[in-house]
């Protein structure tokens, strides 16, 4: 039976893609570099180091260590500017999250940084809902590798054991992602995946192995991820 949910974030709980991807085209565009969109849909499920690396290697550019820490913390900066304006939260996303904390352990798994995941969760008052919160700050690899996964799992299973006196079972665990990438990390780490269409196709979400598909997380209920998952 489900017990606990592990939630991805940029492109689950934030619809900021979009601007993520501006905000490094902006950055890229210094260094003579054009990011097209293709180019950074390849690159889904990376952490921002190994998203630079990747992107300056396609356009035929090595990047010093140095260089690679100065664009991303330009890219924050650009992004944080446009998330001062206002926090574009999917529909339903904050509901959703308040709703399955009543009945389940929940928990955070994302390539983001943490000092982004807290400037969210600061602005949202969402923090307090996540019984673990994995950033690329704790992983060395990057998604599709499923360590971020294994570790998110850990930690929420010890959130539940101390909670509710036994462990969790990896079949009682469910993952939601949205992008191929962090499919095949959730899939990798043996738990049950759900995809969620923001970002790619459904076509793509199973063919990564998602276990079901969803447009939305609004109407999800907990009694829906039993029927769905066991």
């Amino acid at each position: 039976m489900v017990k606990a949910i592990l939630m991805d974030f940029n492109g689950v709980v934030i619809d900021d893609e979009p601007i993520q991807m501006q905000a490094y085209s902006e950055v890229f565009k210094a260094d003579g570099i054009d990011l097209s969109e293709e180019m950074y849909y390849d690159c889904l499920g990376m952490n921002d180091r190994s998203f630079v690396r990747a992107i300056a290697s396609k356009a035929g550019v090595e990047f010093a260590d140095e260089k690679v820490a100065e664009v991303v913390e330009a890219k924050s900066d650009a992004w944080r500017a446009v998330m001062e304006k206002g926090i574009p939260l999917f529909d339903g996303v904050e509901d959703f999250i308040k709703r399955m904390s009543n009945s389940f352990e929940v928990g955070l798994v994302s390539m983001a940084r943490r000092k982004e995941i807290d400037h969210i969760f600061d602005m949202t008052g969402l923090g307090g809902y996540f019984s673990a919160v994995v950033t690329a700050d704790d992983i060395a690899s990057t998604k599709p590798d499923p360590e971020c996964y294994r570790s998110g799992f850990r930690m929420i299973d010890a959130a539940h054991t101390s909670r509710n006196g036994y462990p969790l079972v990896r079949r009682g665990c469910v993952v939601i992602e949205d992008s191929p990438p962090g499919i095949q990390s959730a899939k990798g780490a043996r738990l049950k995946a759900l995809g969620i269409t923001n970002t790619v196709a459904e076509e793509k979400l199973r063919e990564a192995g998602a276990d079901a598909v969803t447009d939305s997380l609004r109407d999800w209920t907990a009694e829906s991820f039993r029927r769905v998952f066991g």
